[in-house]
Order: structure tokens, then C-alpha cells, then sequence
């Protein structure tokens, strides 16, 4: 079955590529959605599939790349919509 995450990201977490290895990563899961850069210095991520690969990925974002302190992650599972055909990087 096909689940949705909702991942709120704090930390230093723009300006390091941040969105560019969260798309990668999600693309090596075979997940779709989104992710962008808030106003307020954190980064906001949707992604749907299969709910071991989606509990991948936030595990992923509670590290992030290299260059990325990462202070906390806001976790919200609901059910996928099926609206996205891939992942992509939002501005």
C-alpha cells in the first residue's frame, strides 16, 4: 500500500545542497513528491511509495549530506493521493 510523508527539516539545512541530495535520494527509493526551501531557513519535503522506502528517506532526513546540521524533523504519515509522477526540486 501507498503511504505519504509530510517532513518539516530544521537546522542548517539551505544553502548545502540540501534539496539536491534529498531529491537523489528519493529518486534511488523510487518515491515521488517534492521538496523546497522555506522562509523560515528550513526545508519542507512530500514524498509518496512504499512505506519501508518512505521510512527510509526520513531517516535520510534526519542526517541530510555531508555539509547539513540537521537539529530536528517533523514526521507526519498520512495516505498517498497519487498525485506526483516523479520528484522534484521546488524554488
Amino acid at each position: 500500500m501507498k503511504r505519504r510523508v509530510h517532513l518539516q527539516i530544521h537546522g542548517r539545512v539551505q544553502g548545502v545542497c540540501y534539496r539536491m541530495y534529498a531529491c537523489e535520494e528519493a529518486e534511488r527509493l523510487a518515491l515521488t513528491g517534492w521538496v523546497r526551501n522555506q522562509y523560515d531557513g528550513s526545508v519542507e519535503a512530500v514524498a509518496e511509495g512504499d512505506e519501508a522506502k518512505l521510512n527510509e528517506f526520513a531517516e535520510w532526513c534526519r542526517k541530510g549530506p555531508p555539509s547539513a546540521r540537521v537539529t530536528g524533523v517533523d514526521v507526519d504519515y498520512s495516505d498517498a493521493t497519487g498525485e506526483y509522477d516523479s520528484f522534484t526540486v521546488g524554488y
